[in-house]
């Protein structure tokens, strides 16, 4: 087979102009694979099948053998961006992501640029538009589904005057201390008249507030302590 320098080119480039479109979207929205993992992943794929198309001749030469490997070879690179924390799972969506992106290099590797560019509007408009629709069904499961399956953030601040801040962060540091929480942080800010406010940022793998209000019931016990109060937040899978 002639090798035609313009045709090969213009695969090449559409390959990774694709790919980087793609993965615009993903690091427009900060997620772990952005526009280089995806621009590489897409002009991998059309390098591959290039080979495939113009590396092998004969009877029994089968050039869709090299798309085919690449369907299956991209799952190791999609399971990199896959992670466990606790009871979530983030990075599905970024998986799935850099799978179409291999697949829109392989159509513009074979030659089908148009449908690559229409694959790459597709794969966009469905990370950006489906975004609001998944979040509607998840908000129909209601609170309580919510709440016992996903991933709970506790910010606890406690305020006492400057003079007591070791001791007393030491107590929140041991009130915090339980199998059921995860520590993130714990620091300290001044206040105003010689106060000092201590904060602590736990995770728990479920909402569940009486296990928090248990833990606090030393450091609210405690006369030195001024004030406490704490917030919650669900953590959202980040796809």
């Amino acid at each position: 087979m002639v090798l035609d320098w313009a045709e090969i080119l213009t695969r090449i480039f559409a390959g990774v102009g694709c790919g980087a479109l793609i993965g615009f979207e993903r690091q427009w929205r900060a997620r772990t694979a952005g526009v280089r993992t995806n621009a590489l992943v897409s002009l991998g794929a059309t390098l591959f099948v290039i080979m495939g198309a113009y590396s092998f001749h004969g009877p029994d030469a089968d050039p869709t053998r090299v798309a085919a490997q690449i369907v299956s070879g991209i799952g190791f690179l999609g399971a990199g961006v896959i992670m466990k924390q606790g009871a979530s799972i983030s990075g599905l969506n970024t998986a799935a992501t850099l799978w179409a992106s291999a697949a829109v290099g392989a159509l513009a590797g074979g030659g089908l640029v148009w449908v690559a560019v229409v694959g790459t509007a597709v794969v966009i408009a469905a990370n950006v538009l489906l975004r609001p629709v998944g979040r509607a069904l998840d908000d129909r499961v209601g609170s309580r589904g919510r709440e016992n399956n996903s991933e709970v953030e506790y910010t606890f601040e406690v305020r006492c005057a400057q003079e007591n801040e070791i001791p007393i962060r030491a107590v929140v540091f041991e009130a915090v201390q339980r199998p059921e929480f995860t520590v993130q942080s714990i620091g300290a800010s001044d206040l105003p008249e010689d106060l000092v406010v201590i904060t602590a940022v736990v995770i728990s793998q479920q909402r569940d507030d009486k296990q928090l209000e248990h833990a606090i019931a030393d450091v609210i016990r405690a006369p030195e302590v001024l004030g406490v109060r704490w917030t919650a937040d669900d953590l959202e899978p980040v796809d």
